[in-house]
């Protein structure tokens, strides 16, 4: 039951994550806010504060990464409207007033601000619509983020805790399943980034979806390279970023997110062996996955899950292509 529960939960939010990245008005440029500033405080965490600070010990280190990673909110609230279209004076103005609060309430207060200052622009003529749309903006986001913040935290909380009690209840049956669903949603034009930051997955589920991104970027780059798509810069774009080719992935979706699920899966299950473990959400992407690791684990350890996720997606891609090669199945959609 404790199984069913996490699956059920992290299938729900990863649907609303889908209607809200494909359905909802400019959902997928917050998405990429939001993704944005998951690494730019979570993964800067990680590697200056755990690596740099904690390993090397270095007390700068330490400083920059208890900084970054206490500011999820304030990204997030100035980096969606930024990446939505709004001026950054006006990104900056709703994000400076959301220190204390996460990063979640503050894709929300970030994403209504933006329809705020698109009314401002519209009504204020240019030089006052700074002056008193900053003041407007910042005082708009303080608001959502009180009002909002109380809720959005108890529910992702709620499914946040149910996916880690399935991992620590099953953990090789939730290793294939969560290293599966997020390496599709990895490729997909969603951002498993803004994902697990927004769940606020840390340990053992966190560390099943870096290694599941690292073998799925290696799965990846084998079916461009075996149906012959794109050229060589691009099979290597796809590894290191998926939503960089995301118009060759939509056309060639089918062995993608095939391939996609048995290597996450494949590489989720070698992260449960090794016990790879990752405290910093939002790290869920092919190279924050691979670096963030090493801030939480025996160096060794990282070096051989990541090994073997790398063999593993190896595997999935040739076995895949090559079964869709031999029944003719699948014909590869090519952009030029």
């Amino acid at each position: 039951m404790v199984f069913l529960k996490g699956t059920v939960c992290l299938l729900c939010a990863l649907a609303l994550f889908s209607i809200f990245s494909l359905k909802v008005p400019r959902g997928d440029k917050a998405m990429n806010g939001l993704a944005g500033a998951a690494v730019t405080t979570f993964l800067v965490e990680a590697l200056c504060g755990c690596i740099g600070g904690d390993l090397a010990g270095i007390g700068l280190m330490k400083e920059i990464g208890e900084s970054a990673g206490s500011m999820g909110g304030v990204a997030a609230a100035a980096l969606v409207p930024i990446a939505m279209g709004a001026s950054p004076v006006f990104g900056v103005a709703a994000g400076a007033v959301a220190g204390g609060f996460g990063i979640l309430p503050g894709f929300i207060a970030g994403y209504m601000t933006y329809w705020i200052y698109r009314g401002i622009k519209k009504i204020l003529p240019n030089g006052v619509d700074v002056i008193i749309g900053a003041v407007v903006i910042a005082v708009a986001s303080r608001l959502i983020l009180v009002y909002t913040a109380p809720s959005v935290d108890y529910v992702l909380g709620v499914i946040g805790d149910s996916v880690m009690a399935a991992t620590e209840s099953t953990p090789l049956i939730m290793g294939l399943v969560l290293g599966g669903i997020m390496k599709m949603v990895c490729t997909s034009p969603l951002s498993s980034m803004a994902l697990t930051a927004m769940l606020g997955l840390t340990g053992l589920p966190m560390g099943i979806a870096s290694m599941a991104c690292v073998g799925g970027a290696f799965s990846n780059g084998i079916v461009f390279h075996k149906l012959g798509v794109g050229n060589t810069g691009q099979v290597m774009a796809v590894m290191i970023e998926p939503l960089t080719q995301a118009d060759l992935v939509t056309q060639n979706a089918v062995p993608l997110y095939m391939c996609n699920f048995f290597a996450g899966g494949l590489s989720g299950i070698i992260a449960v062996a090794l016990g790879i473990v990752n405290n910093a959400p939002g790290t869920a992407s092919p190279v924050p996955g691979l670096l963030a690791p090493f801030a939480f684990n025996d160096p060794i350890t990282v070096l051989l899950a990541a090994g073997g996720a790398a063999a593993a997606g190896i595997i999935c891609g040739l076995l895949g292509t090559g079964m869709l090669n031999r029944t003719g199945f699948y014909q590869s959609k090519r952009i030029i």
